[in-house]
């Protein structure tokens, strides 16, 4: 009988479902929007990626939930709850075992978490009081720019004047985009301006970790190859993407409920 266990990452905007086998490889992985009722959107997220992967739920033999939802998906449907700063750190030291340092930019909060050689977290800190800076504050931006978050990412390198966004509130930041379009500013240098804004922020929190190389990027911002290179320029040192950012807290989720399943069965 094959082995399998899941991790579910309930965040602001998105839920990303992973599922693994006995040996931690992915079997299946899935991406949805977060919708109001968290419990029943993340229940039917894990059984949307349960079946990209053919299994039933009998198949899967134990579940940690992470993210802004863990509490609702844990009194639900998972049977576990971990933090997500723990999650991302198991996740990108499985995908990168350099890792030293992880940048985790998502719907709602930024996160930096210094790893010891062996993986575990050692330092964090977080910025989850307001929404600049992250997938939220890109999602209005791209509104006010009249362009899709693809479109943002490859607009970045064609820019050609360096334009500072001053503010990091997003608020605020919407209406400094609104004057400098009505200034004749092309969309591109805003855009440019507007990943340097989210790079020096995440500097910010960088200097109260300390950075330590290999630096890996989770999250779905990571997606942005813009806010990739700004943080790039910025901290003066390579920026290691995996190939699917946004499932790398599931992952890291669905390797715990791996091991944790192996420890009761001891």
């Amino acid at each position: 009988m094959a082995l399998y266990f899941a991790g579910i990452d309930i965040g602001s905007l998105a839920i990303k479902v992973c599922v693994v086998d006995g040996d931690g490889n992915i079997a299946a992985y899935h991406i949805a929007k977060t919708e109001a009722k968290l419990s029943e959107s993340g229940k039917r997220a894990y059984l949307d990626c349960l079946r990209k992967a053919g299994l039933d739920e009998g198949d899967v033999l134990f579940r940690v939930a992470t993210g802004y939802g863990r509490n609702l998906a844990s009194q639900h449907f998972a049977d576990e709850k971990v933090t997500e700063i723990t999650c991302h750190a198991t996740g990108a030291k499985k995908i990168f075992d350099s890792v030293r340092t992880v940048i985790d930019i998502g719907g709602q909060d930024s996160k930096v978490i210094g790893l010891s050689g062996e993986g575990k977290v050692v330092r964090f800190t977080m910025n989850d009081k307001c929404a600049a800076g992250t997938g939220k504050f890109l999602e209005v931006m791209a509104e006010r720019l009249g362009v899709s978050l693809n479109e943002m990412s490859e607009m970045h390198f064609r820019s050609r004047k360096k334009i500072t966004i001053t503010s990091v509130c997003t608020v605020f930041a919407e209406s400094e985009v609104i004057s400098l379009l009505a200034q004749g500013e092309e969309a591109e240098d805003i855009v440019a301006g507007l990943h340097e804004s989210i790079a020096k922020r995440i500097y910010g929190l960088v200097k109260q970790v300390g950075i330590v190389e290999d630096v890996v990027m989770t999250g779905g911002v990571a997606k942005n190859r813009g806010v990739v290179s700004a943080i790039e320029q910025e901290l003066g040192v390579r920026v290691l993407v995996p190939e699917e950012p946004q499932v790398v807290g599931a992952y890291g989720a669905a390797l715990i409920a791996r091991d944790k399943f192996k420890k009761f069965k001891k």
